[in-house]
């Protein structure tokens, strides 16, 4: 992957101000202490180009996206602000969310102790779900939207239902030991915390395949029937085909940061870091659409619903991207 590149995380507030500034820079992969840092200047929120003059800059109309090349690197992104922040839903850091299949109910959990269902449109509580005894490190919508899967700490998984909190079915003395799970078709796909992601038939309950990586495995998911993509500790994101895993089809790395969240979208996929960032990759794009707005706190996990993109951060917020502003 070209050479990433980053701008300052509240650079839509920034240059939005008359004579306001904020900084780009450039990493040229494989030597992150090498980079170079570039002011932007703005003026009624329009970006003066000829302070970059290696680069290319075209910015949104609303304001809300800057696209910014880097011939020179061979970097190319287009950066996209949120379009909306909620604040209220947690007190604390937030380590997991899901937006529902009808796009009305967002849930997520954080280390504040607390699992809460609100409105995706406002960030509005509807629900609060009580019973785990410690950390909640995991939620989820069943396909209906009106029910909701949680894992925590307390070694217990919990089936609650949205509409009224309560909960369902509690499954107790899960040891742990795996981070995260990924199905697709008749195949369900383990990253493990032991470097290992294993892929097990579903109906025949045999091993497929089991590839070692580099660093403990955070995150997993299937591009298609054959491809996945799986993120480690160390920075790494694996794409393989489940019909040759011994060698990887690429390995993108562009930060040593760990790979938090990975997830298929359209004709590529969306993954998240520990570094703050996030960013879309496209199969049909040159360039890399980078989600802002996290000022360096890890980014733990993305949903999105149709145009929709939602993000949880360490710093309590849940921001809400709308691509249509691309």
């Amino acid at each position: 992957m070209a050479a990433p590149l980053r701008i300052q995380s509240d650079w839509a507030q920034a240059l939005r101000k008359d004579e306001g500034e904020a900084w780009l820079s450039c990493h040229p992969p494989g030597n992150p202490h090498n980079y170079t840092a570039y002011p932007c200047s703005g003026s009624g929120l329009s970006l003066v180009s000829e302070l970059l003059p290696s680069m290319g800059v075209a910015q949104n109309k609303n304001k809300k996206s800057i696209h910014i090349s880097c011939p020179k690197e061979n970097a190319s992104s287009k950066f996209l602000a949120p379009y909306t922040t909620f604040s209220r839903i947690h007190a604390k850091s937030i380590t997991c969310l899901d937006i529902s299949s009808g796009g009305g109910l967002g849930v997520s959990s954080s280390t504040d102790g607390s699992m809460k269902i609100w409105q995706a449109s406002n960030g509005e509580l509807r629900r609060v779900l009580e019973g785990h005894v410690f950390d909640v490190n995991c939620c989820r919508f069943f396909p209906s939207g009106l029910v909701v899967l949680s894992g925590g700490m307390d070694a217990q998984l919990k089936i609650w239902s949205a509409e009224d909190a309560s909960c369902v079915v509690t499954f107790k003395g899960h040891k742990g030991g795996e981070r995260e799970v990924g199905t697709e078709s008749k195949m369900l796909l383990l990253a493990r915390e032991d470097k290992k992601l294993q892929c097990v038939g579903l109906q025949s309950r045999q091993p497929v395949f089991l590839f070692i990586g580099s660093d403990a495995f955070n995150c997993c998911t299937f591009l298609s029937g054959f491809l996945l993509l799986a993120g480690t500790q160390d920075g790494n994101i694996y794409q393989l085909d489940v019909r040759n895993p011994r060698a990887p089809v690429q390995v993108i790395h562009r930060s040593g940061a760990p790979v938090l969240s990975l997830l298929s979208f359209r004709d590529g996929f969306i993954a998240s870091q520990g570094d703050g960032s996030s960013f879309i990759v496209q199969q049909d794009l040159d360039y890399v659409i980078e989600l802002t707005g996290a000022d360096c706190d890890p980014v733990y996990k993305v949903a999105t619903w149709e145009k929709q993109i939602y993000t949880c951060c360490r710093d309590g917020l849940v921001r809400r991207y709308q691509l249509s502003d691309l």
